[in-house]
Parts: C-alpha cells; structure tokens; sequence
C-alpha cells in the first residue's frame, strides 16, 4: 500500500486554515466550558494511519530520512550534544550525538525515564538553550547559527506547551494579555484586531471568548493548559514542543487535551514534538516514537512497530510496565525486570549505556566496550542494539 504524507493522514483536510485569515470565526463556546467535542471526553483510540517508514542516511550523520512519498522534513537534529558544567573537569552528559528528523505534520513521541533528557533534548530543537556541539534545522535554516533578532525571528515558527499549567502562565496577567503577549511582541496585529484575536483563539481551544479579562487563578488545570496552548497558537507556529504538557492532569483531563491537540493539528497542519513519560499516551497520539536512554537515543520507529515489535531491550521494559485492563492477561504477561538505578549521566558506562541493567547483555565484549549504532533493523525501524533479535 502507498504511504500518504502526513497531511493525508489528517483527513484530507486541505491548506491549514490561518487564524489571521478572512475565514470567519469558529462555533463559539459553551459559556466557559470547553466545546461539545472536547467535554464530551471521548475515548482515544490509537492512530490507525500507517506511518512513515524511514531509512538510514550516511551523508548527514546517520539521520534516518523519510521515504515512499519523501514528506517535507520540517526539523533536522545532526549529531546535537549537550554538556552542563559541574565542576572543574566535570559535566553533566544530558545529551549526548543526538540525531533525527521530523516530518511536517507529523507527531514524534520521545519517551524515556526521567532524567534521560527529554526535556532539555525539546528545548535544544527550540534553542532556548544553546548546543555543546551539533546543529539544528528548522524548515532547512540552522538555528543554531543563528543569534539575535535572526533567532528571535524564526522562533515565530516554534512554541513550546510547557509541563505545569500553573507555574506556566504569569498569575498577574489576565488570560488575555498572556495569549496576546507573543502577538504585541512580533508587532503582528494591534488594537481591537488583537482583541478579535485573542478572543478566536481562546474558540479555538475550547474557551468562551468573553473569559479574556479573568486570570489564571479563576481557572481549572485543564483550562489552564487550554490557556497555554492558545498563547502556543497566536503566531501561526510550524512546530510546537509538547513537554509533559498533559502528565500535571487528570486522567480524564488528558483525554480531553489530547483529543484537542490532534484537532489543531488536522485543521492547522501542525508538527508536534510530543515529549512524555506516559507510553500509553504517546501510543496514541504519535505518528512515530523515539525513545531515549542516558542522553541517546536508543530506538525509533512507527508507532504501532515500537509496540508491538520492540528491537530494544530497554523499550520492551518501558512497555511490559504499562498494565493492561484485563486482570486475566495482566496476571499471564511475562514482566521485564530492570535491575539497578539509571547510571550517572556525568560518568555514563562505556559502550552500550545500557548494558549495566539490560537482561541480554554480554559483558564484557560486545555490549560494554563497543557502542552500538542506530541503525536499521528492519524498514522504518532503527534501534541501537548488539542482539536485536533477541528481543
């Protein structure tokens, strides 16, 4: 079967729609609650697309390069590496030759234990902080070349959904003002235009338009990351970095985002980089997942291959931790036990980072002396393992 690009995927939904454009705006709300469709908390389903299959690329530093209907590759990550200072001669190896790619209009789950770097990994793709070493793209231009008000300008294309809705928006501010921040600072739209447009985008999100002169206080979690995500939202952004935005809410609150972060995505053409610790979450919601271990990245393929066919030891153990909601099958399944703590990441173990806990290592030769690639294991499917096929 051909494979259809990302904005197929979506429901042929056609050219984004332009929240600056002459369009007209949304149904409005529900007087303060969300949408019908957004409250009605419906069930997510997993994805039943097919994702896109990638294939090793030695030219560029082994990036995995999409095929089939070659999508647009909207963000590019060679080689990126991140040291913190910890003392004199010492750092704090957060991530460390990171490489990959992500398709426009597609959502890349990244999973691993805290601590592995997934956050600092999302805001490196972002350039709120600076690179060790490597280089990052955005739409074929090297942020991370860039200084000044040519950076300040190309982060209009990327927003960032932070983790806690609470400590994310300024308590002094109405929701008004937050949402219409990034517009004032770009000098995008001025006077009552701004208000107009402040108030379509909280439609957007599920908001009644009439709450812009409340405060974050007056607002449940929920509405606050509705809050945020249509502050991410004002600039017509290309690529938004969803950091733990979901893990500070309820159970029942996150279905409810989730469902609304791939409505925005179907009708604005997004790309999510969609960071969390939640596998059951990101089952759902990604188009492909890529996990990380110690400050690699260990694994990457299309959603449903990573579930039902790890070629990772250390991402079959994320996965056997997810319980299931049968008793009966929850009781027969075989758990994979991990032993150990997460190494340090300021003296890592040499070769495979994992091999200190990994049930298949052979020690000493291969697993701890020679760090194995990423590379393809089977089409699409890239994991950075000795014994794949002992998995």
């Amino acid at each position: 079967m051909p494979h259809r690009s990302a904005s197929a995927h979506r429901g042929q939904a056609g050219p984004a729609r332009r929240l600056l454009g002459d369009d007209g705006p949304r149904q409005e709300g529900d007087g303060g609650r969300s949408s019908a469709r957004h409250q009605a908390g419906r069930r997510v389903g997993p994805r039943t697309r097919q994702d896109h299959p990638v294939t090793a690329q030695a030219a560029r530093a082994d990036v995995p390069e999409p095929v089939g209907d070659r999508a647009k590759v909207l963000v590019r990550v060679e080689n990126v590496v991140k040291h913190f200072p910890a003392g004199i001669g010492v750092s704090v190896k957060a991530v460390d030759g990171v490489s990959f790619e992500i398709r426009q209009g597609e959502t890349l789950g990244l999973v691993g234990e805290s601590g592995c770097g997934k956050s600092t990994l999302g805001r490196l793709v972002m350039q709120l902080i600076p690179v060790t070493s490597g280089k990052v793209f955005l739409d074929g231009v090297e942020l991370t070349s860039l200084h000044g008000e040519r950076l300040r300008q190309q982060r209009r294309q990327m927003q960032i959904i932070f983790q806690d809705p609470f400590a994310s928006l300024d308590p002094r501010m109405t929701i008004g003002d937050i949402i219409a921040e990034p517009l004032v600072n770009f000098g995008v739209v001025r006077g009552r235009k701004l208000r107009d447009r402040v108030q379509e985008l909280l439609r957007v999100v599920g908001l009644n338009p009439n709450f812009n002169n409340r405060y974050p206080h007056e607002f449940s979690g929920g509405q606050r990351q509705r809050i945020g995500i249509a502050r991410a939202l004002a600039l017509n952004p290309k690529l938004i970095v969803c950091d733990e935005a979901i893990s500070a809410l309820d159970v029942s609150i996150q279905a409810q985002v989730v469902n609304l972060l791939e409505d925005l995505q179907r009708e604005f053409n997004l790309t999510y980089l969609f960071i969390a610790h939640d596998l059951s979450v990101v089952r759902h919601i990604s188009d492909r997942v890529m996990v990380m271990y110690l400050g690699k990245i260990v694994e990457i393929a299309n959603s449903t291959e990573t579930y039902t066919n790890p070629k990772h030891p250390y991402t079959k153990a994320l996965l056997s931790a997810i319980p299931l909601p049968d008793p009966k099958l929850q009781r027969g399944r075989r758990l994979v036990e991990l032993s150990g703590e997460i190494p340090s990441p300021i003296n890592p173990p040499s070769g495979c980072r994992f091999h200190t806990r990994c049930p298949i290592a052979r020690v000493p030769t291969p697993c701890a002396e020679v760090e194995p690639p990423l590379e393809e294991k089977l089409r699409g499917h890239f994991a950075a393992c000795h014994f794949s096929n002992e998995v």
